[in-house]
């Protein structure tokens, strides 16, 4: 018997037409003229702002780059025209054992500020980050505060802190007991000068330095710190292992501002101290101010502000360095 296959066929379904294509409208050509004017808006809006630190900036620059190969005195101040001496002024300064304790005295004042601002700034942030809501608003209300303080008030008020007669530090120490400190003339001593004017720029720039490293530590995830707990490690061995290694380009960010900032401190040691007693307190800054003004060798101070520009181009050459070395790493 033949075989029947009792298999069911396929439905066959019924042929789809394709769907219409639409028809694609081409967009107008556009006009050469106004594609270029589209690319050159975004720098005709930055313009004036080029424009202003151009001249607030970068022509006081090359005039002072200028004097400070020139012979360039109070006459030449009044009437204009300056013979060019090359490297004179330069030889000069270097020259003069005075510049160079300037110099070692600029760099041990840089140091001892820059330490001392990044670790009360890293232990107040740590703090912050630790307090309830109540707390941590009024710790940063506190720091903004004294951040926007005008440096000269600020300086103004330091003074009258450790005024000899009128200062409230010499009535409390004397009230405590210690009567040499009456009417003591803080001022008058190089070493207690020196500190004040430690004391004065590090509370002024601790408030940034927290501030930001702060708002740094809010990006650490909290798994990593339970991470760390769980393994048994300590509040110091989290600090090292996460905190930092997380954190170090902001560190190194802060760490570059503060030696920038600290480096050109002119404002508080000339309204406090004018770099006195004797030389107890001037740093470079100073100290190109004092030879334009004291001596009327504007070329010398020219040439000193040169150097101390060149000083902290360096500071910004090591960070740009380290960083774009740590962005190599991460890649």
């Amino acid at each position: 018997m033949p075989v029947v296959d009792q298999r069911t066929p396929a439905p066959r379904t019924p042929r789809q037409r394709p769907a219409p294509r639409r028809a694609v409208r081409k967009a107008p050509p556009r006009r050469q003229g106004a594609g270029r004017a589209h690319g050159l808006w975004p720098y005709a809006l930055i313009a004036p702002a080029i424009g202003g630190m151009l001249c607030l900036l970068g022509y006081p620059l090359v005039r002072a780059v200028l004097i400070s190969f020139q012979d360039f005195r109070l006459r030449q101040l009044i009437s204009g025209d300056a013979d060019f001496v090359g490297l004179r002024n330069y030889r000069t300064l270097l020259a003069d054992p005075r510049f160079w304790e300037v110099v070692g005295r600029t760099f041990l004042f840089m140091a001892i500020n820059v330490v001392l601002i990044m670790v009360i700034a890293t232990l107040v942030a740590l703090m912050v980050e630790r307090l309830r809501r109540v707390g941590r608003t009024v710790v940063l209300c506190t720091l903004v505060l004294a951040w926007a303080m005008p440096v000269v008030a600020a300086t103004t008020v330091f003074q009258w802190l450790f005024h000899s007669e009128f200062g409230i530090v010499n009535w409390a120490l004397t009230s405590l007991g210690l009567g040499s400190f009456e009417r003591y003339p803080w001022f008058a001593d190089g070493t207690a000068a020196f500190a004040i004017l430690v004391t004065l720029i590090v509370w002024q720039s601790v408030p940034f330095a927290a501030i930001t490293l702060y708002s740094a530590l809010t990006t650490v995830s909290l798994e990593l710190y339970e991470s760390a707990r769980l393994d048994g490690a300590g509040a110091g061995r989290i600090f090292r292992s996460v905190t930092f290694p997380m954190l170090r380009p902001i560190f190194l960010l802060v760490f570059s501002l503060e030696v920038i900032w600290t480096f050109k401190a002119f404002v508080q040691i000339w309204v406090m101290t004018r770099g006195g007693p004797g030389d107890a307190t001037t740093i470079l800054p100073v100290y190109a101010v004092q030879t334009a003004l004291s001596s009327q060798r504007y070329d010398l101070g020219s040439a000193a502000s040169m150097i101390t520009v060149v000083l902290m181009s360096g500071v910004l050459v090591l960070y740009f360095r380290q960083m774009l070395r740590q962005e190599d790493e991460t890649r």
